[in-house]
Order: C-alpha cells, then structure tokens, then sequence
C-alpha cells in the first residue's frame, strides 16, 4: 500500500464513511419518496388512471425546478431551511438535506419515464380484470417496468455519488471533500488520484451491479 495512503488512512476511511451516509440516505429517499412521486406523475397525467391536472401540475413544476438549479446553488439556497430541519447548516448529516430533495425529484422523472414505457394494454387488461388502483401499481405497472426502475435507481445513486463531491462547502465531508482538501489544496497530487480511482472503482461496482440486477429483473 502506498505510503501517502497509510498516512492519511483513518482520514480517508472517514471520507469514505461519509459518502456513505449522504448516499445512502439519498437513495432510502429517493426510493420511499422519489417513487411513489414518479408513480403519482405517472397516474395524474392526461388519459390516465387518476388524471388529475392540479396534482400533475404541482409535482411536475416541483420536480423540474429542483432539476433545473445547478447543485452548488441548490445547497446555499436551502441553508435556511437545512437548518430549520436539522438545527444546522454544516456537516454530514445537514449535507443530506439537499441531497434529499434532489434525489426525490431525480428518481421521481426517471420512475414516471420507465412506467410510461409499460405497454398501455398491460393496464387496459389489469382494468378490466377488476384490478384496484394499488393492484394496478405493484402486480402490473411495478412488474411490468421493474428493470428500467432499477436501471433508473443506478443511475441516480451515481449521480448522487457525484452531487455528494460539492458537499464541502457546508462541512459535509465525502471523499470529493477529502480529494480537495488534502490532495489539491496541499499539492498532494498523488493522492488526489488515489481518491479519484476509489470514486472510478465506486461508480463502476455500483453500475455493474444494477446492471446486472436490470438484466435478471427484464423478463423480456
């Protein structure tokens, strides 16, 4: 192991540790909220389900206007209400709060676009077998499109991997942070790399396996 590695290793495993924690929390929520968000866009749209245009409306505008902010703005504008929610701006667990909020409106688009591709004829059959609005959700419509869910899931907690970088700048820590910090900031450009190769070996574990997943889970 290279010395540069074992000198700062209980700083990187702590880098390491939270990523983890602002990634992991994004995805939790991206999953228990970002999903049935999707799932309402997709059922309040026109001709369908529940159509429902307040409803679409209000989602929609929500989900396109945290797309739309640049990340970096988006952390610095929710610092007031980070703070109302955590009682601070600075540190790990304040840095999920924005990673939060975009996570949700991330996955919500990518599950509203892999339902919209499940064949309108699966739910013309689920309907007239007397099929309830929850029956239609999880034994048709989650069934039918579970591999681009997945493959949408990846693709987000990659993203998130990537938004967690900016995090410094209100103290959140990860190994971006780390890779500034202590690799450019102080000339160690050697470690810098190192860091960066541990970000490559996360992105492409993470994308092998849900790939992978999409693959067993497509029963095309």
């Amino acid at each position: 192991m290279p010395e540069i590695i074992l000198q700062y290793q209980a700083e990187i495993w702590q880098s390491i540790g939270e990523t983890f924690v602002m990634v992991g929390v994004s995805i939790v929520a991206a999953f228990l909220i970002g999903l049935p968000v999707g799932t309402l866009l997709y059922l309040c749209r026109k001709d369908q389900l529940l159509e429902n245009r307040i409803i679409y409306s209000s989602l929609n505008i929500f989900v396109n206007i945290v797309r739309s902010f640049p990340f970096l703005l988006l952390v610095v504008f929710l610092i007031p209400f980070t703070r109302l929610i955590v009682g601070t701006a600075i540190g790990t667990i304040a840095a999920t709060i924005p990673l939060t909020i975009m996570a949700i409106a991330y996955y919500s688009r990518l599950v509203e676009q892999a339902l919209l591709e499940v064949p309108h004829g699966v739910i013309d059959s689920a309907v007239s077998m007397g099929a309830s609005i929850t029956e239609i959700i999880f034994k048709f419509l989650y069934v039918e499109a579970r591999s681009g869910l997945a493959l949408g899931l990846t693709t987000s907690t990659i993203s998130f991997i990537s938004y967690s970088t900016v995090m410094g700048i209100v103290g959140g820590g990860g190994v971006g942070d780390f890779a500034i910090r202590y690799g450019y900031q102080r000339f160690e450009t050697e470690l810098m790399i190192y860091m960066i190769i541990i970000m490559i070996f996360f992105v492409q574990t993470i994308q092998f396996t849900g790939t992978t997943m999409a693959k067993r889970l497509d029963k095309r």
